[in-house]
């Protein structure tokens, strides 16, 4: 007998229609053969699905079984197919009813039946949403991910058995009712705030401007004056997650099996901070069956890199093209993969590799040509895509013995979000824009246009710092932000000024 069941794959971030087919032969030797381009890991379901059939109580059939995965030149990886396999068998050998034609069915077996988390639930529900399934059948414990797919019937299996129950319809399981997981106006809760920070009060305004914009920060200093107390208090001072958003982020997350089990639904914005020996895959994304890297998993937050010199040129250079584009593309011999990118990128450094070059207290011990090399360290190209930077200097006694607190992040945060009120305002109907650093060369000339003075201040700052036509683009797009921040509806020339300020310069 022939049974059909459906089942997900992922590519990528992106789910694909996958037809388990299940013939029990009448003749020839038991045996059970799997095929349709499967990895070591489905090749095992043999087993579990055997084992998990039998510890429920059900009979495995003692006949030449054949499962065949289709489309048969797609490949299959990962332990998602175990029920829809057992299932499949079940309806062919006779034990339930073969009305299925409308549910997608993904899980992993234990060998007692029971059914384990799976990683990628909501892409593979939104994939059965957007295909016309009506109802899908995961884990119980992925059901609260599944749900965040409106209009779709998400039943939660915690066993083989309950599932052959349900099927026959002895013990029917409810539908996942979904709670409320997003609040729009829910305060977030942070490890770190701006207020705990002492003194720099220039470069909270530089990170208020780059929050209020999505723009890149490079943050210099000696070792010791709060490069990554700053650095770490950013994401309480963006704007809170919108649904879209957070379905956005919860996806990539879901893929790359990094949600927490208590948590189906990512509502704040990320902070990875990875150490500066992590691996290129481990940044970029990749590996032999290509998973999201940092980049990725910083989309809508912040990609923290300290200590910035210290990691590879290859992953440094690598940054480039998702700084521009926002979003990364990893090729292999069987296609190409695009994950999004669209991040914030601080980083910090010291100005030399003793760190304290410049520092008026203590003396640098490095020579001119070794602060040259260390800093050259980070290309001229990468350093163009950075819209600012800013130095940090040593924090004085008085200020760190201050006992009163600085400025809550809550009351920035409150500047920031009105800042990009305006600019969704702003951009509405795009689609594509969310804040000021997504503007390209045509939105650029639209939404920000300058007057005679503020022409000439820039020709200026064109030809003493030359600055090339990427830094143009960018100055316009930080001075208007920094334009949104104070409510004007035009770039004025202070404006423009600090905008200017935030540019590089060589030290040595």
């Amino acid at each position: 007998m022939l049974a059909r069941v459906t089942s997900c794959a992922l590519i990528g971030l992106e789910g694909a229609l996958v037809d388990v087919e299940v013939d029990v032969e009448s003749r020839g030797l038991p045996s059970l053969v799997i095929v349709g381009l499967p990895d070591e890991a489905v090749k095992e379901s043999r087993e579990r699905v055997r084992s998990a059939i039998m510890n429920s109580g059900f009979f495995h059939p003692a006949h030449r079984t054949t499962v065949n995965l289709a489309p048969a030149d797609l490949r299959k990886e990962g332990p998602a197919y175990d029920l829809p396999i057992a299932v499949g068998l079940l309806i062919a050998s006779g034990q339930v009813p073969s009305d299925v034609d409308a549910a997608m069915f993904v899980g992993e077996l234990s060998l007692d039946g029971s059914v384990r988390h799976v990683n990628g639930v909501l892409p593979m529900a939104g994939f059965a949403k957007a295909h016309g399934i009506t109802t899908i059948y995961v884990p119980q414990v992925d059901a609260p991910e599944a749900a965040l797919v409106q209009g779709l019937d998400v039943i939660p299996v915690d066993s083989l058995v309950s599932l052959v129950g349900h099927l026959r319809g002895i013990a029917p399981i409810m539908p996942y009712q979904a709670t409320a997981l997003f609040v729009e106006d829910e305060e977030p809760q942070y490890g770190t705030d701006m207020m705990h920070v002492k003194g720099q009060e220039h470069v909270k305004r530089a990170l208020e401007v780059a929050a209020a914009g999505g723009h890149n920060v490079l943050l210099i200093g000696p070792p010791g004056a709060g490069k990554t107390l700053l650095a770490r208090s950013v994401p309480s001072i963006l704007p809170r997650l919108t649904l879209e958003e957070a379905l956005d982020v919860t996806r990539i997350y879901s893929v790359a099996d990094l949600l927490p089990a208590d948590t189906p639904l990512i509502r704040h914005r990320p902070f990875r901070a990875p150490h500066h020996t992590i691996s290129h895959a481990g940044l970029v994304g990749g590996g032999r069956w290509p998973r999201p890297g940092e980049i990725s998993l910083a989309h809508r937050g912040v990609l923290f890199l300290d200590e910035l010199p210290e990691f590879g040129t290859h992953n440094l250079e690598t940054l480039r093209q998702p700084l521009e584009d926002h979003v990364v593309v990893i090729s292999r011999a069987a296609g190409s993969l695009t994950f999004p990118a669209n991040f914030m990128l601080i980083g910090a450094m010291n100005p030399c590799p003793c760190g304290y070059f410049g520092d008026p207290v203590k003396e640098c011990t490095c020579s001119m040509s070794v602060i040259s090399r260390y800093q050259k360290r980070i290309s001229g190209p990468l350093l163009d895509r950075i819209d600012i930077h800013v130095d940090v200097p040593r924090v004085e006694y008085e200020k760190l013995s201050d006992d009163r607190l600085g400025e809550p992040s809550a009351a920035i945060r409150a500047r920031v979000e009105a800042a990009r009120q305006r600019q969704r305002q702003r951009f509405a109907g795009s689609g594509r824009l969310l804040c000021n650093a997504d503007m390209g060369p045509a939105e650029v000339r639209e939404y920000c246009p300058l007057d005679d003075a503020g022409r000439s201040l820039l020709r200026a700052a064109m030809q003493q710092l030359h600055l090339s036509a990427r830094a143009y683009h960018r100055i316009l797009k930080l001075a208007r932000t920094i334009a949104d921040l104070a409510g004007s509806e035009v770039i004025e020339t202070a404006h423009l000024a600090e905008a200017i300020q935030y540019r590089p310069r060589r030290q040595v």
